[in-house]
């Protein structure tokens, strides 16, 4: 069978792999079900060209499997039922190409004209439908919470939806087409890397061949699969969401924006609520977020556990504006921090291409398996933030940043990077005035005064700590307008005349 040979042949080893588990997927859903109640959904799409063949050679080898050489020939082109949502907004290039590879192999065709889901129902009453072969895969809208054999959602008509390729690249379906060499949509070799409707879908700008106007390079030649997406039309939501969490003094506006933006920072570690070592990163991170103009609301030690990462991300991404989380990352067991974003976010880990190409680069073929577990990362929502001097990107995901850093020179060296990165969204605001007054007025005494004083300036922070129970009181006043924190400074201090000095003064 000329795909099999194809790919077992090739010495792309990550595709032969991604290819045995794919037709193992084929060949495991033509044992659990009727051959006349399986469907194909066939879009004209790659993802879909690369499913129908994917099929043929999961069928070849299942019959060849079972002994059933007398139909070899037979079963070359699967004869199953295909299913294509024909669309009056569709490329008219996508239906040639549909109705020519049907032809080609075989399929005997239903197509559909309705949305798609009165398009199944109408289907699975007519004619009996147990599992339905679709090109799925991960990044895709509807990938999220998805397996290799996924029932369909509630409210669907009941069927099992069956992903072969749930977990392929953007390069990995390019990687089996070339091998192949099948024939796909023309609109790829126009520069078109994912394809929609003609109203919302257009050539990738990051294939434009600047040679020639209004050429485009093929969609093959595309470097950043995650990219895939970015000839489709972006709708903008103009809905502003302003900062809502209560602060002293830290709920800062300027014309009606935000100029302090909030962050908290998690902290995974066992080894730390042991007391068998401390945590120095968080505190520096503070200091680094403070001096440009953040505000920390939130500091937290968790033990390494899915479950109280998960809780504490939960927690801290729906009320402020970044969260960062230091510690279990890696391959060790206790290793659960993105597992941990993943699960806060309603996703699950899945391989990442990319990530994946860094760390064979930084370890080799030091691991085990036939991928690395440690390019597991949260599905559909993660960003690699690149930078030329770390040798391995930092992740995002969504407003949560993970730090590698394991020590003040590492935390350093990231944060240079994060700054230097605009997609890491960290963007300085106006920055913080700080006054720090000391004094040995009782506790008693001085309440009542900073209690009004809060309620004077609500603009600026007002606490207090003490070095010792038996030393001087400091006074903490911080804002982000001078002459307040002065004005602050001047009312409290003129409330005990003589009696407070300063400390330092910083911006």
């Amino acid at each position: 069978m000329e795909i099999d040979e194809a790919v077992r042949g090739c010495s792309d080893r990550r595709l032969r792999t991604k290819y045995g588990n794919a037709v193992y997927v084929v060949q495991r859903a033509f044992a659990l079900y009727p051959f006349e109640e399986i469907a194909f959904s066939f879009n004209g799409g790659k993802d879909s060209t690369v499913l129908l063949h994917l099929i043929r050679a999961g069928y070849y080898l299942y019959k060849k499997d079972s002994g059933d050489i007398a139909q070899m020939n037979a079963v070359k082109n699967c004869p199953l039922r295909t299913i294509y949502f024909e669309s009056p907004c569709a490329f008219p290039e996508i239906n040639s190409f549909t109705y020519e590879t049907v032809s080609t192999y075989g399929l005997p065709l239903e197509t559909i004209h309705s949305d798609f889901k009165s398009g199944l129902e109408g289907l699975l009453k007519e004619k009996p439908t147990k599992a339905i072969f679709i090109g799925t895969r991960i990044g895709d809208p509807n990938a999220v919470g998805q397996e290799q054999f996924s029932p369909s959602s509630p409210g669907w008509p009941p069927f099992m939806r069956v992903n072969p390729i749930l977990d392929w690249s953007y390069r990995d379906v390019w990687s089996f087409l070339l091998t192949c060499k099948v024939k796909y949509c023309s609109l790829y070799d126009q520069g078109y890397t994912s394809i929609g409707s003609i109203h919302d879908t257009v050539p990738n700008a990051l294939l434009s061949d600047s040679s020639t106007e209004k050429s485009f390079r093929p969609a093959y030649m595309l470097t950043d699969g995650r990219l895939e997406r970015a000839g489709r039309t972006k709708k903008t939501n103009p809905k502003v969401e302003m900062n809502s969490v209560a602060s002293n003094g830290m709920n800062i506006t300027e014309g009606g924006q935000m100029v302090s933006r909030a962050a908290s920072i998690i902290v995974v570690g066992d080894e730390i609520l042991f007391g068998t070592t401390e945590d120095n990163l968080g505190a520096a991170l503070c200091k680094k977020l403070h001096a440009i103009g953040w505000r920390v609301s939130h500091v937290a030690v968790v033990r390494n556990e899915i479950d109280s990462v998960a809780e504490e991300v939960e927690r801290c991404k729906s009320v402020d504006d970044m969260v960062f989380i230091f510690g279990g990352l890696g391959p060790l067991h206790s290793d659960v921090s993105l597992a941990g974003v993943a699960k806060a976010f309603g996703v699950r880990l899945a391989p990442d291409e990319e990530f994946e190409d860094y760390l064979s680069q930084l370890m080799g073929n030091n691991y085990t398996g036939d991928r690395n577990e440690m390019a597991q990362l949260p599905e559909g929502i993660t960003e690699l933030l690149h930078h030329k001097t770390l040798p391995l990107p930092l992740i995002k995901c969504r407003n949560v940043i993970a730090l590698g850093a394991t020590n003040m020179v590492e935390l350093d060296t990231e944060w240079d990077c994060l700054l230097d990165t605009q997609e890491s969204g960290l963007m300085p605001t106006k920055p913080f005035v700080s006054k720090h007054l000391s004094t040995t007025v009782s506790d008693v005494q001085i309440a009542p005064v900073l209690a009004k004083l809060c309620l004077e300036f609500s603009d600026v922070y007002i606490g207090c700590h003490r070095i010792s129970r038996a030393g001087p009181l400091v006074v903490n006043l911080t804002g982000k307008d001078n002459q307040r924190v002065d004005a602050a400074a001047e009312k409290l201090t003129s409330s005990f005349e003589g009696q407070f000095s300063q400390v330092d003064s910083c911006k």
